[in-house]
């Protein structure tokens, strides 16, 4: 990683990465058969490209804006390489199914498909299996901005590249704020002081949650210093080499979490179980819960949170440092024993083009990857989108760090949601390191 990691990362507008597989993609989960959940869309005879994405679910007469965004690039690289790409996809019905990661890694251990769209711990962790291309001789990749590839080079290969550049933030009811004359928070106390006047005032669960995003809370507390205290190459390398405990980072976060469960203002059980935006999205649209936290793109689309019927703004989660936007990366990649490797790695460098992703990001209205493409966000992301402008914000993941962040977090807190001591999270994330330390 280069010095001062956060001075050379490009100012970009906010980023909403993979705005084709957004919340059903799940970084940790269960073990079951897919079974009847895995689709196979289109059918080709010749030069096929097979590939592998989860499908977001939606509701009948409601349009897929993200995934007709996608499908678009998809089009370009058909036609201009004359050749058929056959989509896969699989969606999770409950917390019992496999996840999407699950099936993913399968799949991709098992060269079963030529490109794939994986979430951050998936990428890692094929990537130091050998089981992913080096993307790096793409056309495509000379126009990256600095924070894909901080996020997505192991062992020197940038070895995934993102239609969309994804922040998570917090999703506000600014009219129920404004009901209680509360001020939008900015540090971890000031947002419990917001809940308990919500609760107070009837509002029975003041956060809606779901059982992958909860992570966020914590990563953005954790790393708050360390992405934007001017010294990330140095603490980096402190956890790296054991000098340092994930733990010690993670700590306050994870108090937090416990203190949001034990007030009440977060159902736990209820969490636990609910996949992202099913489990929580009815009531913030009902305003019966003022706050959700979800990714950039979840403000553009019908199928999300795009249309309300109050005022919505998205901001960064508490921190010591306030506002605090979370950036995990996706990204599509194409397996290194591929059946139609050379196809796939054309079409793909078609699909994460200037030309494609300038038509995905005017689609979707998400930040794109390439430093060369630009779109102006919807109001309601302003607050955060101002923020990654002024080159704040936490990484979710990042593949400079040898104990994968995002999936990680997200296994730990969710062992928190089931009744683990914050004690007992902290030992888990000492055993990991200490796994990640002997590899």
């Amino acid at each position: 990683m280069n010095k001062n990691m956060k001075n050379n990362i490009v100012k970009f507008t906010a980023v909403s990465l993979v705005g084709m597989a957004m919340f059903v993609m799940a970084a940790c989960g269960e073990k079951r058969s897919e079974g009847q959940n895995m689709i196979v869309l289109e059918e080709g005879e010749e030069r096929t490209v097979n590939l592998f994405s989860p499908m977001e679910k939606t509701e009948p007469g409601v349009d897929n804006v993200a995934r007709s965004a996608s499908d678009k690039t998809v089009i370009m690289a058909e036609e201009k390489l004359g050749l058929k790409v056959e989509y896969i996809t699989y969606t999770a019905e409950d917390h019992l199914d496999k996840t999407y990661d699950d099936v993913a890694l399968e799949r991709a251990k098992n060269n079963m498909d030529d490109i794939y769209l994986l979430n951050p711990d998936v990428i890692q962790a094929l990537a130091e299996e050998g089981k992913l291309m080096d993307l790096s001789g793409l056309e495509s990749a000379k126009n990256l901005r600095d924070v894909v590839r901080t996020a997505n080079v192991v062992d020197g290969k940038l070895v995934a590249i993102p239609q969309e550049v994804v922040a998570y933030g917090l999703f506000i009811n600014k009219d129920m704020f404004d009901e209680y004359q509360l001020t939008l928070p900015e540090t971890p106390e000031e947002f419990l002081e917001c809940c308990r006047v919500f609760k107070e005032n009837g509002i029975e669960t003041p956060i809606g949650a779901n059982r992958w995003w909860l992570e966020t809370f914590v990563l953005a507390q954790a790393y708050a210093d360390l992405y934007n205290g001017g010294n990330t190459e140095a603490e980096i390398a402190a956890l790296n080499s054991g000098e340092s405990k994930y733990s010690d980072y993670m700590r306050p976060g994870f108090e937090f979490l416990q203190e949001l469960i034990d007030c009440g203002y977060i159902d736990a059980e209820k969490a636990y179980v609910s996949e992202a935006i099913e489990g929580e999205g009815e009531d913030f649209l009902a305003q019966k819960t003022p706050i959700v936290m979800a990714y950039w793109g979840a403000a553009n689309t019908d199928t999300a949170y795009g249309k309300t019927d109050f005022e919505m703004l998205v901001i960064g989660f508490p921190s010591s440092r306030g506002q605090m936007p979370v950036i995990p990366m996706t990204g599509f990649a194409v397996g290194a024993e591929a059946e139609h490797a050379e196809d796939a790695m054309a079409a793909l460098d078609v699909m994460v083009s200037d030309e494609a992703l300038q038509v995905y990001t005017e689609t979707n209205k998400v930040i794109s990857p390439s430093k060369n493409v630009e779109v102006d966000c919807v109001p309601a992301l302003k607050p955060l989108n101002d923020r990654i402008k002024e080159n704040v914000y936490v990484l979710g993941s990042n593949a400079g760090m040898k104990l994968e962040q995002w999936g990680n977090t997200c296994l730990i807190v969710r062992d928190l949601l089931g009744g683990a001591t914050v004690d007992e999270c902290m030992a888990e994330f000492d055993r990991i390191q200490e796994e990640s330390l002997n590899k």
